[in-house]
């Protein structure tokens, strides 16, 4: 199956940001669910092996866009390798959130995740990826992943890890015990590096903030990340959780 969604904003006249184009196609299958909001619903299994998948995501300069989905996106097998491609623009002075729910490796897939994002000097970008390796109870299948972000035509982050191969799942110098890894790009950059159990924040060279995190489930990692990210804006980690500097699940 090949299949490919869109969306793309427009600046108002009154300066509201507008959902100008929105299209679907089964299983990517969007909607509009607030005036900058749109999640993303699945309406057939997938992907499956052999399946092609594209999101492109169009944002005019000065207006703003929150893109999630209502559910896990649950990769299966099938015939031959799927792959996801979400390609975002995002314009001068614009504003994107990106925080889908995580997507799940089942037994047997093998996956090709892609995400190209091009930016302008001074958009601004949340972007927050989770991968949990299979469903309970069993093993993963394999996910090829690669984050290409740009910025004014310059590269600002070249990132790409896999998950499933037995040899690189199992060592403590990569996965080790964990079930889950997630990653947070920022534009906001972070005063300096910080580091906990199983989760680090990175300031980037040519600006903005990678917040990278490992757990046992997906719960703890998103509460690793969600301490990262708050590190990243509020550059105190000592204040993330309340002042005493723990973060659930990691002391």
């Amino acid at each position: 199956m090949s299949a490919r969604a869109a969306v793309a904003t427009a600046l108002a006249a009154d300066g509201r940001t507008v959902v100008r184009r929105l299209a679907s196609a089964p299983p990517l299958t969007l909607r509009q669910t607030g005036p900058c909001t749109v999640h993303l619903v699945s309406t057939a299994a997938g992907p499956l092996g052999g399946d092609r998948l594209a999101l492109e995501l169009d944002l005019a300069p000065r207006t703003t866009l929150e893109l999630g989905s209502v559910a896990s996106t649950l990769v299966l097998p099938g015939d031959g390798e799927s792959e996801m491609l979400v390609t975002a623009r995002v314009g001068a002075g614009a504003t994107l959130r990106f925080s889908p729910e995580p997507t799940v490796l089942a037994t047997g897939c093998r996956h090709r995740l892609l995400v190209r994002l091009d930016l302008e000097a001074d958009a601004s970008v949340f972007w927050r990826e989770e991968i949990v390796f299979g469903r309970y109870g069993e093993e993963p299948g394999r996910c090829h992943a690669r984050f290409d972000a740009t910025r004014a035509g310059h590269p600002l982050l070249r990132q790409e890890f896999t998950v499933g191969d037995p040899a690189l799942d199992s060592s403590p110098a990569v996965y080790g015990a964990a079930r889950c890894v997630g990653n947070t790009f920022l534009t906001a950059l972070a005063k300096g590096p910080a580091v906990a159990a199983g989760v680090a924040v990175l300031p980037l060279a040519d600006g903005g903030t990678l917040v990278s995190a490992l757990a046992a489930d997906a719960v703890e990692l998103r509460a690793r990340l969600e301490w990262g990210e708050r590190t990243a804006v509020d550059g105190d980690d000592s204040v993330a959780y309340g002042g005493d500097g723990r973060v659930p699940g990691l002391q």
